[in-house]
């Protein structure tokens, strides 16, 4: 059975309002979707890229998908690579794979009528989530909100904040929101940090022992992710988990940071899809290490499911609110986890084409 067809569509959601974080600040989220086609069925996928990302698929990836076997999702991700040598694998190249990749999960999936964690091989029934979000920009009755709303209202037992304000220059105010973050989710919930690599080594320390007094066990990014040799001194002198990964593209640089990390945090929408992030959490457990996903939590869940090593996913706040205004089967998080829909075949999920065209720019 032949891929007859690979359509590719681009969509930009603003954000409700400009979010920040220790080192970036962003209005909007662009999402590239990917739609092949088999037997009159059509598969779905998307990467949270850029419209770079499109065109690449287009130029160079179409030629490499249509026309092959559609059982054969391991041996095109393999083609993929090799097509997009000369561009580099890291960034666009990965990402732009990452949506084809998942959508032939999905397709696949769907002609042999199975939910894809079925057809991946189920380890798990659910998969725990942490609420994520508590940007910097926020003020202090919008972070108030947003974690009392998941721990309160939705009954999810974990949560994040961003930290490493305006580049770690103001740390004072890091401590403040982190006490505040304490008080509003109440003594039990699991309280998380991300610096997104904002601050240096020795402050990162300092912070997180700060930290500890409201109870952090997860800090993530506290240099960045770069800074191999600073994460690994980071992790043995502090009691919360160092995590990262989250611009992890390739096979490699998940194996040169499975010694300076806690948990590894492969993303399926960079990382070249769902093909790489099995290899990833194998990768992982061969170290020891669980691994967590990076945001677009519908998109993980399937995946999640299928290995031993899951921690956790991320709920992020901007993907979230993407999957409920653009998808028909976003998956729940009510009660701290997600559950594969297991009576629709593949991911579970449909576009909302008339929803999701006032966002379209190709």
């Amino acid at each position: 059975m032949k891929i007859e067809q690979l359509d590719v569509s681009v969509y930009r959601v603003p954000t409700e309002e400009p979010e920040s974080d220790g080192t970036l600040t962003w209005d909007g989220t662009t999402l590239v979707v990917v739609e092949p086609s088999a037997a009159g069925v059509k598969g779905l996928g998307w990467s949270y890229g850029t419209g770079a990302c499109a065109t690449l698929i287009r130029e160079m990836l179409v030629e490499v998908v249509v026309g092959s076997d559609v059982m054969d999702v391991p041996g095109i991700w393999s083609q993929m690579v090799a097509a997009i040598r000369n561009m580099g694998r890291p960034g666009v190249s990965s990402m732009a794979m990452a949506a084809v990749d998942v959508a032939l999960w999905d397709l696949k999936a769907r002609l042999l009528g199975l939910p894809l964690v079925r057809l991946l091989g189920q380890v798990h029934d659910e998969v725990a989530v942490y609420g994520s979000g508590g940007f910097t920009s926020f003020t202090d009755d919008e972070l108030i909100g947003q974690l009392g709303g998941w721990v309160h209202g939705l009954g999810i037992p974990r949560v994040k904040l961003k930290v490493g304000t305006a580049w770690g220059s103001r740390p004072e105010r890091d401590v403040e929101r982190v006490q505040l973050a304490r008080q509003t989710i109440g003594p039990d919930a699991e309280l998380y940090v991300d610096a997104n690599g904002a601050y240096s080594r020795k402050q990162a320390v300092r912070l997180a022992r700060a930290f500890a007094d409201e109870g952090v066990t997860w800090f993530e990014e506290p240099v960045s992710s770069d800074d191999l040799d600073g994460l690994r001194q980071i992790r043995d002198l502090i009691d919360a988990d160092v995590a990262a990964g989250e611009y992890g593209y390739d096979l490699v640089y998940f194996e040169r940071m499975a010694a300076s990390v806690d948990v590894l945090q492969p993303d399926v929408t960079r990382c070249a899809g769902i093909t790489e992030w099995l290899r990833v959490a194998a990768l992982a457990a061969a170290h020891g290490l669980d691994v967590s996903g990076h945001c677009a939590p519908s998109l993980h869940a399937h995946v999640a499911c299928a290995v031993p090593n899951i921690r956790h996913l991320e709920y992020f706040h901007d993907h979230a609110r993407i999957e409920g205004l653009l998808f028909d089967g976003a998956l729940d998080p009510t009660g701290g986890a997600l559950r594969p829909d297991q009576q629709r075949p593949g991911l579970g999920i449909e576009l909302r084409r008339a929803d999701a065209e006032r966002y379209r720019r190709e």
